[in-house]
């Protein structure tokens, strides 16, 4: 069954209130965390806000498709400007900003990409349909949202979401590791010394 944009019916305006609220809380959350400049904490939350994100894109990827009223968007003004907000998160996340992953793991080719270019780029295509939303047209903003989701934003935050998930792995890992191998050497470092008191191995 398809959901047409003249269908103003009570599911459609239920589930566009209910993924608006959860794109603005993204939205919201991604401009918290790049004026905090933290990255200790504000890489946790990124993991956390895209995790919360793609709930919303897997639920509109498992809806039935939304047709738009015609082949042209309706003019809802000028893209939000998230070029500051790009470059505090690029100048947060640092090192780990360049990242590389596959778009497709059908055509396995690695891409190489920017965690800030491509977290600016989900967030200006959940701008765009929230856009449509507030101006009461919410079947445009569903079919926007769930269009750019299985066209883009979805592989993206995919790919954000595991390269994020690695920083931290490697953050916790790596420390526990260490943490392991010093407390082997330590243990090794007793034994040593306690034969050496004792006088050495007895035969």
């Amino acid at each position: 069954m398809t959901v047409h944009s003249t269908d103003a019916d009570d599911h459609t305006a239920v589930v566009a209130a209910e993924v608006a609220a959860q794109i603005e809380d993204f939205l919201a959350a991604l401009r918290a965390i790049a004026v905090a400049r933290d990255p200790g904490r504000g890489i946790s939350l990124l993991l956390l806000e895209i995790s919360q994100v793609l709930l919303a894109g897997a639920r509109l990827g498992a809806q039935q498709d939304f047709v738009p009223r015609s082949d042209y968007q309706p003019d809802v003004g000028p893209e939000a400007d998230l070029d500051e907000m790009r470059l505090a998160l690029a100048d947060m996340l640092g090192d780990v900003d360049t990242y590389s992953f596959v778009f497709d793991p059908y055509v396995p080719e690695v891409v190489e990409s920017q965690l800030s270019d491509d977290l600016a780029a989900i967030a200006t295509d959940l701008e765009n349909g929230l856009r449509h939303y507030r101006a009461g047209d919410f079947a445009e903003a569903l079919w926007w949202w769930q269009f750019s989701y299985v066209s883009s934003w979805g592989n993206l935050a995919g790919a954000a979401l595991n390269a994020l998930l690695s920083v931290v792995a490697h953050d916790r890992l790596d420390v526990e590791m260490a943490g392991s191998v010093q407390a082997i050497e330590a243990e090794r470092v007793r034994t040593a010394e306690a034969l050496l008191d004792s006088g050495g191995p007895t035969a």
